[in-house]
Formats: structure tokens, C-alpha cells, sequence
């Protein structure tokens, strides 16, 4: 009986102590209660990233909402490495190409583009709602490169409106234009050429889709190698993708997002 009372006590210990460490490291806030996120803002979670994805077309291989399951991976990452930081819900409406006649990704079957000025609004409406609840440093991330200005605009007029408050806008494009540098230059480093890694559906897009989630890439339409080209929506050439090479972003799109956003807030 006494091992039997023991043995409960331990258990229950540990799933007290699971629960908490459970508690601890829930950073997405779709997962949390209104109650948990008031607790966490009181305990000095006051950052709030907003993931910015998008549903386009990304080639035979990849499918449409990569962005968004890749930003919504990497913010949960970012967030538990900054250790005060909550994540929004994923943004996956955004500007896309012109719908008529359609233009750029738009071209293509399932992706999904707004206005601008509605995605501006959006962010904008989101940045408000978590100030109202008393986070102090919002973090605009996005996964695509086509509303990287949005993002800056939008975190300068809302700076120019809160000039007197506590509460501050940060658009952090050091995680996308990490992509285009330092990510590039490591593929270049194991032998990739430029035409390989590409600017679209190549092997820098795919490789990171490999690392995060292998089930956004159909790896038989890779191996086939069929269709991956320009007038099929690929810029690069993916056939030599893979989860490793995809690592390599991964590490520094999550190292130098935190820098900058420490940073960022610091300067508040």
C-alpha cells in the first residue's frame, strides 16, 4: 500500500510538473485561453509576433500554403528562443498579383490575392488588438518577399500614432532577407549554383520546406523532375533539395530574427 501511495504521489508530481513546463513553453495563442494570455502579459510576455504567410502557387512540388505553415514553425521557434514572446494566429490572405487580368502568382490555380491597402489594414487592426491587451513590442514576420514594404509601412505609421505611448511596432525583415544573403552564400558554400538555388521554388524554398514540414513537398514530382520550370511557376531548379540543406536557413532565419528583434526592442 505504501508503494502503491508513493507511486501516486510521484506520478502526480510529474504530471504537475509536465503541466507546468507544458505551460511555460506554450507560445502560440490560438492554443491558449483568454485567461493565459492576460497571466502571461501580467508575467512580462508582452511581445507578440504576427506570422505573415500567403497561398500561392509554388510549383508541381510544393503546395499552396507552405508560407504558412513555414512562418507559423519558425515564429513558435523565434518566440520560444526570445523566452517572452507570444505568437499570433498566421496571416495567410495577402497581396499576391492583380486578380484581373491576373498577374504574377496570380496566374497560377489556388493562389489567393487581396488588396494592399486591405492587407495594411489587417496588420494594422492586428497590431491594435494586441496593444489594447497590453502587449508592448508587436513583430511583424512575413515568409514572402512581396509585402516586405507593407509590413515597413505599416509599423511606421502606427509608430507615428503611438509616439506618446509605451507600445511600439517592429517589421523584422532580417528574417526574409536572410533568404536572400547569408542563405544563399551557404548553399553556394556546398556547391549549389545560382541557377539551382533560384528565387522561387528552387532549391532554397524547397530545402527549407523539406527542414520544417517534409509533407509540404511531393517528393515523387522532385525525383520525376518533370515540369520545374519557369512557365510551371519554378524559378531555380529543386531536384537537389533536401531537409539538410533546408537546416541551414532554418538555423539563421531563427538566429538572426532574434538578434533583431532584441534589438528592436531595446531601442524602444
Amino acid at each position: 500500500m505504501r508503494r502503491l501511495l508513493a507511486g501516486l504521489l510521484l506520478a502526480t508530481a510529474l504530471a504537475s510538473a509536465h503541466a507546468q513546463d507544458a505551460a511555460k513553453h506554450r507560445v502560440y495563442l490560438e492554443q491558449m485561453t483568454t485567461t493565459e494570455v492576460q497571466a502571461a502579459v501580467a508575467a512580462g510576455t508582452t511581445t507578440i509576433i504576427i506570422p505573415i504567410g500567403g497561398t500561392e502557387q509554388s510549383g508541381p512540388q510544393m503546395v499552396l500554403g507552405k508560407h504558412d505553415v513555414r512562418v507559423g514553425i519558425l515564429a513558435g521557434r523565434i518566440a520560444t528562443a526570445l523566452g517572452n514572446a507570444l505568437v499570433a494566429p498566421v496571416i495567410a490572405y495577402v497581396p499576391e498579383g492583380r486578380v484581373d487580368p491576373p498577374s504574377a502568382h496570380m496566374r497560377f490555380a489556388g493562389t489567393i490575392s487581396i488588396p494592399v491597402d486591405a492587407f495594411e489594414k489587417t496588420l494594422e487592426g492586428a497590431a491594435r488588438s494586441f496593444a489594447a491587451h497590453g502587449f508592448r513590442d508587436v513583430v511583424f514576420i512575413g515568409d514572402h518577399g512581396g509585402y516586405q514594404r507593407s509590413e515597413e509601412a505599416v509599423a511606421t505609421r502606427l509608430n507615428r500614432e503611438w509616439a506618446r505611448r509605451t507600445v511600439r511596432a517592429h517589421a523584422i525583415l532580417e528574417y526574409y532577407r536572410v533568404t536572400e544573403t547569408d542563405y544563399v552564400r551557404a548553399l553556394e558554400a556546398r556547391g549549389l549554383s545560382k541557377a539551382e538555388i533560384g528565387t522561387h521554388a528552387g532549391v532554397a524554398d524547397t530545402s527549407l520546406s523539406l527542414a520544417l514540414d517534409p509533407r509540404l513537398v511531393r517528393t515523387d514530382v522532385l525525383r520525376a523532375g518533370k515540369d520545374l520550370d519557369a512557365a510551371h511557376g519554378v524559378y531555380g531548379d529543386p531536384r537537389r533539395s533536401s531537409a539538410a540543406l533546408g537546416e541551414l536557413g532554418v538555423d539563421l532565419i531563427i538566429a538572426r530574427s532574434v538578434a533583431a528583434i532584441r534589438q528592436a526592442v531595446a531601442r524602444r
